[in-house]
């Protein structure tokens, strides 16, 4: 049975209830953010709550948990729910004003919600040769324009990502009108070119994700694999030798295929070997 956190109380998931007119369920208007902790130990759990503050002030709602009380959820949560290989989501909507109106309340309890979400452990050693690659679709993206919040308000990315879903793949990468990578509905998106690791840079069109973060920085500070932030065109993407998509579960995602083709000789590739090597020395780093 897991045990959530919910306005200050830990209780049963089943015994959970917000009300039908809290601005989460009526306007998705809240943030979330989830880290990954492996037997108790959150990777990067500071970045998430910095990330977490930046999304809640931008859109005007103050973070009612200090950093340290929100560290003391993910430890209960963790502890509470057997401390294992588990995702620690964290989930701030604007509250309950008790009617729908679009503006915003001016005198409002913000909810606040936290659960855990099981997940896979990581080999400290990466091997290309055991690891499944994934398979993916490409699309124009059509989300909004401030995709570097981490809105609760996800009907876009759900979308985008039900089109690799219902196509039996694991991810639909996507790209702007002018052809250009921006991310995948999921995750942030690597390309590899002769050896050098390319990812578009951080704007409004994309998530500043922890992974892709600790995939930059971890790989820049090891000094073996030369990373570029840049443009990257869809053309590029179809051309690279290696695709990799990053995100809190998957770390850093080896893709094999690319719309029914394979990226690059179809397998798993060294670079990628190199890289989640460097990400999982590093990732506690953070």
């Amino acid at each position: 049975m897991m045990i959530v956190y919910l306005n200050g109380d830990y209780i049963p998931a089943e015994e959970a209830r917000i009300s039908p007119f809290d601005r989460g369920f009526l306007f998705g208007d809240g943030v979330y953010d989830a880290t990954p902790s492996y037997g108790g130990r959150p990777v990067a759990l500071q970045l998430h709550l910095d990330r977490m503050n930046r999304g809640l002030k931008s859109i005007g709602i103050e973070n009612p948990l200090s950093d340290d009380q929100w560290r003391d959820v993910a430890t209960n949560l963790s502890e509470k729910n057997g401390g294992e290989n588990l995702g620690i989501y964290f989930h701030v909507s604007r509250g309950n004003e008790g009617r729908r109106f679009q503006g915003f309340p001016t005198d409002i309890k913000p909810t606040v919600f936290a659960m855990v979400i099981a997940i896979d452990p990581h080999p400290e050693v990466p091997d290309r040769k055991l690891k499944s690659g994934l398979r993916a679709v490409s699309a124009e993206d059509l989300r909004w324009r401030r995709c570097n919040i981490k809105s609760t308000a996800l009907l876009g990315n759900v979308l985008h990502f039900q089109e690799s879903y219902a196509a039996q793949k694991d991810e639909t990468i996507l790209y702007n009108a002018q052809g250009e990578l921006t991310e995948a509905s999921i995750s942030n998106v690597f390309i590899v070119k002769d050896g050098v690791v390319s990812t578009p840079l951080l704007d409004n069109q994309i998530l500043p994700g922890i992974s892709r973060h600790i995939a930059v920085e971890s790989m820049r500070h090891d000094g073996s694999i030369k990373v570029e932030e840049r443009i990257v065109t869809m053309d590029e993407v179809h051309q690279a030798d290696e695709i990799w998509i990053t995100n809190s579960s998957k770390h850093i995602g080896p893709v094999i295929e690319l719309d029914g083709e394979p990226v690059g000789d179809g397998l798993v590739g060294p670079v990628w070997e190199l890289a989640m090597t460097i990400y999982e020395a590093a990732k506690f780093d953070y």
